[in-house]
């Protein structure tokens, strides 16, 4: 899981809602994160891989070179990837050897590389955490600024430069002031601990409370532009335009349901931090409303890495596909198709939106349309997974 309590956790002398909540029943709790972590990871990568089923030649609809949000949502899923395996490593660590616990919590006598391993793992889950907030608030501002303004395909430069700055900029900051002077007598005080809890919730905050209105905006400008193509909106296009929204919602859906329960966990514990006896009788309820966000925290955050590959491209199957081979006719059909593309007036014409039966209709839809029309379709559609025949095997066009 993603908390900053468990970096105030790697202080010998933390407070007492911190020392409360993460040593009530640590092997239940490593044992739920680390199951959690490891089926997310697995589900997720096994979502990204190329299938085997469904192949089809990329010669038969020519396909644009992959805007900007397509990549967006494959470095989001690494983000997600990596932060799984930071809390894999430091959940396995600490089931199986619980004496690095136990040095950590001994104020006067901890060891120096218990609490280097703690930080060093809790920044790390924290870090690729914390990034994929940022590209995830970047792929609603991409598609949003590409839709409404048809400004083409954003630069994915730029967005590494905010992410990645921002990320490793918040992180170190409000690890400094966690651990100052040093990390085995951190200094006590909400003054130091805030702006910690600042740095990690600031993102999160921003997805959830930006993201709707950039996307709302978004399918507010692509029902535009579908209605201005001919100056009808037909069922086509409604079906189109719903599926985007449908779209959007399972990101927000998956983020909500993800991360909410870090923000009502996180408003409990200092609720009772700023108690002068937090084990008092009549705050149990309480404690135990804690207790309880606490453990899904540990079950939901590791599972965004797989349910956002869900939201962005749906259920891919089981049957992968690495063969070499394979992957060298992919890319000599990509470049037998770049010719005539480049030939032509409108290089979008094979739009990638959701599922084929749409890409069929879109593409006859947009031929000879303007520039803006199918920039917009393109950056919506990239991504996605087609779907070829009635058994629903995907093919990721977004490689």
């Amino acid at each position: 899981m993603a908390s900053p309590r468990l970096e105030t956790f790697c202080c010998p002398n933390r407070d007492s809602a911190t020392e409360f909540v993460v040593t009530f029943q640590p092997v239940l709790f490593g044992a739920l994160t680390l199951g959690s972590a490891a089926l997310s990871l697995i589900f997720a990568l096994l979502q990204i891989l190329p299938k085997r089923k469904g192949y089809r030649r990329l010669g038969q609809y020519p396909l644009p070179r992959p805007a900007s949000s397509s990549r967006i949502l494959f470095i989001i899923s690494i983000c997600d990837i990596l932060g799984c395996a930071g809390i894999i490593v430091r959940s396995s660590v600490w089931l199986g050897l619980p004496n690095i616990i136990d040095s950590i919590s001994v104020t006067n006598n901890t060891e120096v590389w218990p609490e280097v391993f703690c930080v060093g793992s809790a920044m790390w889950i924290q870090l690729f955490f914390s990034a994929s907030f940022w590209w995830t608030f970047c792929y609603a501002v991409d598609v949003f600024l590409v839709v409404k303004t048809s400004a083409g395909i954003s630069t994915i430069i730029l967005y590494h430069m905010i992410t990645w700055g921002l990320a490793v900029l918040l992180c170190v900051e409000g690890v400094a002031m966690l651990y100052y002077p040093s990390i085995s007598d951190c200094e006590q005080g909400l003054q130091h601990a805030i702006p910690h809890y600042v740095t990690t919730y600031a993102p999160m905050l921003l997805v959830l409370v930006a993201n709707p209105v950039f996307f709302n905006r978004t399918i507010s400008a692509v029902t535009s532009l579908l209605k201005g193509r001919q100056g009808i909106y037909t069922e086509n296009e409604r079906k189109l335009a719903n599926e985007i929204k449908i779209r959007f919602f399972k990101i927000m859906l998956v983020f909500f349901i993800c991360w909410v329960p870090n923000i009502i966990n996180e408003s409990l514990l200092f609720y009772l931090e700023m108690q002068t006896d937090i084990n008092d009788g009549g705050f149990r309820d309480i404690r135990n409303a804690a207790l309880i966000t606490w453990f899904i925290m540990g079950i939901l955050n590791p599972m965004q890495a797989f349910l956002n590959t869900l939201a962005f491209h749906g259920w891919t199957g089981f049957d992968v596909d690495l063969s070499l081979h394979r992957r060298r006719e992919l890319a000599w059909d990509s470049v037998s198709t770049s010719v005539p593309n480049a030939a032509s007036h409108n290089p979008i014409v094979g739009t990638t939106l959701l599922y084929q039966s749409h890409v069929q209709e879109a593409q006859k839809s947009m031929m000879g349309n303007g520039q803006q029309h199918s920039d917009a379709m393109s950056v919506l559609s990239e991504g996605n997974w087609l779907n070829n025949g009635s058994n629903s095997s995907p093919v990721y066009q977004g490689w």
